[in-house]
């Protein structure tokens, strides 16, 4: 039986081809590079450094005009992606929980927009941990709305020593984050969180590297991809369980001339350390 072959995988195949790879990769690169690149992905590389140093220098994310879109928009609004973050949050919260670090949350978007539709306690402190030019623009914010629960560092290392939380928070930051992988922060951090929610975490099945993404407004970054299992068991060593893992439909990442480093979707996860787990039902087991 003679098998069809579609236009676009012909098209796809000789894209893939090593006659017309370098002309594909330098018209990808040059896209990446671009003004209309913005959320592209390109290239394959080592480490953070190896990563700028092939990049164009940039301040990255600590740039006023990326706050835009989330004092406009995401403080006033959650997505499908969030709504498995805010379930797993509300119980926590009902448990006990006061205190959140929430990594790479912008200017509070989480918080603002979570409590449009959770109960926070009364008691609750929120600490966002942000590059210098977001936490100065999430301050203001704050201080203007008097927003007294939220709070903001630019120092991740220092909230960890500093004081303990309940709830570490991160969603689609993390693998942005140069020393920010999770089993090394939770290794390093003087008291750990009994909850730990990860969105939006590029995860797949082949090994660790970096790439790189045009994030807009002439700035690129450096990120993490990670092997799903090992990225788990990593975190699992520390002595967590995995509670619950959704699919994040909306979130891609097509790598021009690594077809297998490509993520058809993202990934989000809640751990909850061993010595609490008792309290909080297994995903699978609150779907029966």
């Amino acid at each position: 039986m003679t098998q069809t072959i579609s236009p676009l995988k012909i098209v796809r195949n000789a894209l893939e081809d090593s006659i017309f790879r370098p002309s594909a990769m330098r018209q990808s690169r040059d896209h990446f590079l671009s003004p209309e690149g913005m959320g592209s992905h390109f290239g394959v590389f080592e480490s953070f450094a190896e990563a700028r140093e092939w990049l164009p220098p940039s301040r990255e994310f600590d740039l006023d005009v990326l706050a835009v879109e989330y004092m406009r928009v995401r403080t006033k609004k959650v997505y499908a992606y969030d709504y498995p973050v805010m379930w797993w949050l509300d119980r926590a919260m009902r448990n006990g929980a006061t205190r959140v670090l929430d990594i790479g949350g912008s200017v509070g978007v989480h918080y603002y927009a979570y409590r449009r539709h959770i109960e926070m306690p009364a008691d609750l402190a929120w600490c966002v941990v942000e590059v210098p030019a977001i936490a100065a623009i999430g301050e203001n914010m704050a201080t203007q709305q008097g927003m007294a629960q939220l709070s903001f560092t630019t120092q991740l290392h220092g909230a960890l020593a500093a004081s303990a939380h309940d709830v570490w928070l991160s969603a689609g930051a993390i693998q942005y984050v140069e020393d920010g992988r999770p089993d090394r922060l939770l290794k390093s951090s003087s008291a750990r969180p009994t909850h730990l929610l990860l969105n939006k975490v590029p995860l797949y099945g082949g090994e660790d590297f970096v790439t790189t993404q045009n994030i807009g407004g002439g700035a690129f970054a450096p990120v993490h991809i990670y092997n799903r299992d090992g990225f788990i068991h990593d975190i699992e060593s520390q002595g967590y369980t995995l509670m619950d893992e959704w699919t994040v439909a909306d979130r891609s990442m097509s790598l021009p001339g690594h077809v297998d480093r490509s993520i058809p979707n993202f990934t989000g996860l809640y751990f909850v350390a061993l010595a609490g787990a008792e309290r909080f039902e297994p995903a699978a087991a609150r779907m029966q």
